[in-house]
């Protein structure tokens, strides 16, 4: 971004920087190791228990992959988890009130868009985000080889999505989801719930059901309108879809109990 800026621009050192930073490290690290504690401690053996008790356990073939080889592995996980992602990223900007939660991660303004902003979310949409994608995985037998790679490069995918990068991959475009195509998602909508590229890690979706949309230059604006009065710190923007569907006077009490719940996971975590 320093070297070749698509938008030159923009800065490196930008408004909300240190904000994004805080995202990117709860979001982006701490979050996905206190659902990876709770989903292998609890909820997979708790769904296990669920089909044993109604005679399921058979029928939902546990470790299905496993025997599979890892090649086959990588690559089923990788294209069934981000069309799943795909079709709820669709749902996001289409409920109203899913949009509450989503409209954090597009709070993104001008001048802002570059490859730390792409963990921007609220912490709620990233644990629904996780759960979807790794908890079938561990329940499916997916080795854990197939599983860090679609981590690492569906994160390196998406930073570079997000990147100040005139990038398109060529004709790898086409699969890939690519900094030209992203950026258009992000694009100035009078609502913000935008109806085109969805994609996260692949492209091909988006082409597939006809809402790929890639002109060839950037957006004149990006965000939504009434971006003005929308939170700009972490800790603010963390709290705010609460605030759409929660009354005022229980969102504080609220988050608290989520913040002490997930202190005491880490700290069940450290020592067990």
């Amino acid at each position: 971004e320093w070297k070749w800026p698509w938008r030159p621009d923009q800065k490196q050192l930008r408004p909300r920087l240190w904000s994004d930073l805080l995202h990117l490290v709860f979001n982006g690290h701490f979050l996905g190791v206190i659902l990876y504690g709770l989903g292998t401690a609890l909820i997979l053996p708790g769904f296990d228990n669920f089909l044993k008790a109604n005679n399921l356990y058979d029928v939902a073939h546990r470790d299905l992959a496993a025997s599979w080889p890892i090649w086959v592995q990588i690559l089923v996980a990788l294209f069934v988890t981000d069309f799943v992602h795909w079709c709820v990223h669709n749902l996001l900007h289409r409920v109203p009130f899913l949009w509450h939660f989503h409209k954090t991660h597009h709070s993104v303004a001008d001048g802002e868009m570059d490859w730390i902003v792409a963990f921007r979310f609220q912490w709620t949409e990233v644990a629904v985000y996780k759960a979807i994608q790794y908890l079938p995985l561990a329940y499916f037998g997916f080795g854990y080889e197939a599983v860090m790679f679609h981590a690492i490069f569906g994160t390196l995918i998406g930073h570079l999505n997000h990147s100040n990068l005139k990038l398109d991959y060529g004709p790898l475009r086409y699969l890939l989801n690519n900094p030209r195509m992203h950026i258009w998602h992000h694009n100035y909508d009078a609502t913000g719930r935008t109806t085109v590229n969805f994609g996260i890690i692949f492209s091909c979706w988006d082409y597939i059901f006809r809402t790929a949309h890639v002109p060839a230059q950037p957006p004149r604006k990006i965000g939504f309108s009434d971006m003005e009065g929308f939170p700009t710190t972490f800790f603010a923007q963390t709290a705010w879809p609460l605030q759409q569907v929660v009354p005022a006077g229980a969102v504080r009490t609220l988050l608290g109990i989520v913040i002490g719940a997930l202190l005491i996971v880490a700290g069940w975590m450290a020592t067990a």
